[in-house]
């Protein structure tokens, strides 16, 4: 047995656990202690190391791995005020996009906001996107929708006008108010464009928002996660965190960093830098996240040469020295940065901004997405102390005819260069697995499905994309767990289920593993553990 488990408050038996530990892959029973580890091996040590006051939780033949870890997504104050009103995922038609926003209009009343979101961009067809065509589906009423990506959102002639959106306007980054003949079609790209917007609609309380945020780490708790690496904040998202955490109700391990735009002032700077070591119990602050562009589908990605409407040649930041000035004043500053890259040219800028600014001693910088990456950047992946951070499941909107706009813009070369997870990996760089929420399905099982499989789950007849570039089921839940621990910043070491780590634990009705990746997505998750505490059973 590894480890010292006297005194252990809680013990995991009757099951089995795959570790993730290269010395001792696989045990029998686990023992806790005040957040940590305390004991590792075989049922009937760990049962006679324990005292009389440790609780034994038994597993049922469940099979317990470290605590999933999603490596990005927006769960707090972007995403909750994205993902509002209807679920408009897996819409394929103008057709069923015009009568879910009839029901919607219908559910929210005359007086209403229509809100909407994780739109695809096949209701568009590839034309224009306008508030014209949904206006009477939606009697008028002020309407915004937010595209599956992030990046864009439809707002109707009324809400434009709640914004107090008339015409152009210029954006101290690349955010666009788009018009046609001075006149808004309603398209709005990019952040610091329908904020507008989602400033004027409805707002929960504070109350509101962390009710709504509390129940949100349940559900994920019950999806098996037990901490995330949040891609969005602000001071206002620590204060948020801090209250959480004084009320008792925030249960999941958090990296939270501070989002760094182009128009911030020295002050708003400084207020960030002061900010380095903010924290609490369960939630670590010393990061700081960029964007160097957009997202292929509507020319906003930053790429190396045009894509097929001759868009894609310009940085989100409109000076890129800026964007490496502030990286270097972080990076010196002892933070960990990350930055949004989906296209090539952005993971280029990126890589050279770190290498101009290295990160401190113990801390890795960080990349988003890299949906396309060119071999000489994949190469200097490999031998620098960067991250990838990718999400396999984004290849959902993809068509295996080609026909998606991604595939499109970039053209069937470019395209066949996509999430190169197995590249990277086989290189030798550092690969972490996430979901980006709510851009796609947060559930990690679908994520570790989407890596295995590069197609959707439960469709073995569909084509796999690029299928070179799949991941063993090791190294899925390896993204999802030990991988994605050792790339964080601040947070107590995890990722493996050894003596001296955290206490947060993850256990499934099988081996996820051993599962087919087929079946993935419908395996139970039997328990959740977060700093030695059960914050979710089943039944």
């Amino acid at each position: 047995m590894s480890g010292a488990g006297r005194g252990a408050t809680v013990a995991l038996v009757g099951g089995r656990v795959r570790t993730l530990d290269p010395r001792r892959p696989a045990a029998e029973a686990v023992a806790l202690r005040d957040g940590a580890i305390a004991a590792v091996g075989d049922e009937r040590a760990v049962r006679a190391a324990c005292g009389p006051a440790t609780e034994l939780v038994d597993l049922g033949g469940a099979t317990v791995v470290p605590g999933l870890i999603d490596g990005h997504q927006h769960p707090l104050e972007w995403g909750g005020r994205a993902a509002r009103g209807a679920d408009l995922a897996g819409i394929e038609t103008l057709e069923q996009l015009l009568a879910a926003l009839r029901a919607e209009r219908e559910r929210v009343g005359r007086d209403g906001w229509v809100r909407g979101w994780g739109l695809p961009y096949e209701p568009f067809a590839g034309g224009t996107i306008a508030a014209e065509l949904i206006e009477e589906a939606v009697g008028g009423a002020p309407t915004a929708l937010m595209f599956c990506d992030l990046h864009t959102l439809l707002a109707t002639r009324a809400a434009l006008a709640a914004a107090g959106i008339d015409g152009p306007r210029a954006f101290p980054d690349a955010s666009e108010i788009v018009c046609a003949d001075g006149v808004p079609t309603g398209e709005l790209r990019e952040p610091a464009a329908y904020e507008l917007v989602l400033a004027a609609s409805p707002q929960p309380t504070a109350a509101e928002l962390r009710d709504e945020i509390a129940a949100r780490l349940q559900r994920l708790h019950a999806l098996g996660l037990t901490a995330v690496h949040v891609m969005d904040g602000s001071p206002s998202t620590y204060r948020l965190l801090a209250e959480l955490e004084d009320e008792g109700r925030l249960t999941m391990r958090l990296s939270v960093p501070l989002w760094q735009t182009p128009e911030q002032d020295e002050a708003t700077v400084a207020e960030h830098l002061a900010l380095r070591d903010a924290g609490g119990a369960l939630w670590r602050g010393g990061v700081a996240k960029f964007f160097a562009d957009g997202v292929i589908d509507t020319g906003t990605a930053w790429l190396l040469e045009p894509d097929a409407h001759g868009d894609g040649r310009e940085p989100l930041w409109p000076d890129p020295a800026r964007y490496a000035e502030r990286v270097a004043r972080f990076a010196g500053a002892g933070f960990q940065c990350v930055t949004h890259a989906v296209g090539d040219g952005a993971v280029r800028a990126a890589l050279d901004a770190y290498a101009r600014a290295p990160a401190a001693p113990g801390v890795l910088h960080r990349i988003e997405h890299l949906e396309t990456l060119a071999d000489d950047d994949l190469a200097a992946l490999a031998c620098r102390p960067v991250v990838a951070s990718m999400q396999p499941l984004h290849m959902q909107w993809r068509r295996p005819d080609g026909g998606d706009s991604w595939t499109a813009r970039l053209g069937a070369e470019r395209a066949a260069r996509a999430f190169r997870t197995r590249d990277l990996i086989d290189a030798g760089a550092r690969v972490v697995l996430g979901s980006d929420w709510p851009v796609a399905n947060d559930d990690p099982r679908v994520g570790m499905a989407w890596a295995r499989l590069r197609r959707p789950p439960g469709e073995p007849g569909h084509p796999p994309f690029e299928p070179a570039q799949r991941l063993s089921a090791e190294e899925a839940l390896a993204g999802y767990t030990r991988w994605a621990a050792e790339v964080e910043h601040g947070l107590p070491p995890g990722g493996v289920v050894a003596p001296g780590m955290r206490a947060d634990l993850t256990a499934f009705a099988e081996d996820p593993v051993d599962c087919p990746a087929d079946e993935l997505a419908a395996l139970p998750v039997t328990l959740t553990v977060v700093d030695g505490k059960v914050v979710h059973r089943a039944g």
